[in-house]
């Protein structure tokens, strides 16, 4: 397998995660779906990662910093047990020794954190309240912002159209369900997306979704 793939942050990358193989970690019972990564075990890494029923992975520090929403199945590490939706943050130099009992899907970030930014986040997406969005049909829950880099789920009602705009530092979208879409295409559930930065786009969903989106950490 390549060990450094989908680094050049000026090119658009649109992955149907659902369709990619997986891909052994280090430790059985744990499996990955690669879509961004530098170096083998160490560096920048996105993936999709899946634990079987009573599988664990060693102790480890995250010396660039860890985030991660919970797709389905519950994750856990002493820090207490993460079922479908949360959304965690650990920062540059935490550790733990994550497991899942029952088994569980993920989407991870790793190594992608400014080391100033300490700030523990643990939030609940399917009982944090929305808050109205720019346009009519959208809502937004606000996660995480730290300079430039701002981190969000957004959820759209069917038929809801944004105004096109252009994001300076870049953009990084999952679609967690339904179909986003842009004059560029469709991307139904497990989509993942990067927009290089200064890219345009005029976003909207003729059936609705939900989308967790990232901006401003690619410049």
């Amino acid at each position: 397998m390549t060990v450094n793939f989908n680094m050049d942050f000026e090119q658009a990358i649109i992955i149907d995660t659902e369709n990619l193989d997986w891909h052994p970690s280090p430790l059985p019972g744990v499996r990955r779906r690669m879509l961004e990564r530098e170096g083998r075990e160490s560096g920048r890494a996105t993936s999709i990662v899946e634990y079987d029923k009573n599988s664990h992975f060693s102790k480890h520090t995250h010396t660039g910093g860890e985030e991660f929403l919970v797709l389905d199945g519950i994750f856990s590490d002493q820090s207490g047990d993460h079922g479908p939706g949360m959304y965690v943050r650990n920062p540059v130099g935490s550790s733990h020794a994550p497991y899942s009992i029952d088994g569980c899907t993920i989407f991870v970030k790793l190594g992608q954190m400014d080391p100033l930014d300490q700030t523990y986040v643990k939030t609940d997406t399917l009982k944090t309240p929305w808050s109205p969005g720019l346009v009519d049909g959208l809502s937004v829950m606000p996660l995480h912002q730290f300079g430039t880099e701002n981190v969000a789920i957004y959820k759209w009602k069917p038929g809801t159209t944004f105004h096109r705009h252009t994001h300076p530092g870049g953009e990084e979208i999952f679609v967690i369900d339904g179909a986003f879409e842009d004059e560029h295409g469709q991307y139904p559930k497990g989509t993942w997306l990067r927009n290089p930065p200064h890219s345009v786009h005029t976003p909207f969903s003729n059936e609705g979704c939900t989308i967790f989106i990232k901006t401003g950490h690619l410049d």
